[in-house]
């Protein structure tokens, strides 16, 4: 449950960025906003790619 309480608070990105000790901080920023969305596509993709050898062997 808590996990899920973490997934749905509010993440101010523009507020982070302007709080940011340097420019670096931005890359991280940006790498930790589109990191949990290529796993889910590396997620999906190993998903179906294993479906479809399922259906192909059988």
């Amino acid at each position: 449950m808590n996990f899920l309480i973490f997934l749905l608070q509010s993440v101010d990105i523009d507020q982070k960025l302007k709080e940011a000790p340097d420019n670096g901080y931005a890359i991280g920023v940006f790498i930790g906003t589109i990191l949990p969305f290529l796993v889910l596509v590396a997620i999906a993709y190993a998903i179906y790619r294993n479906r479809k050898k399922r259906l192909k062997d059988n």
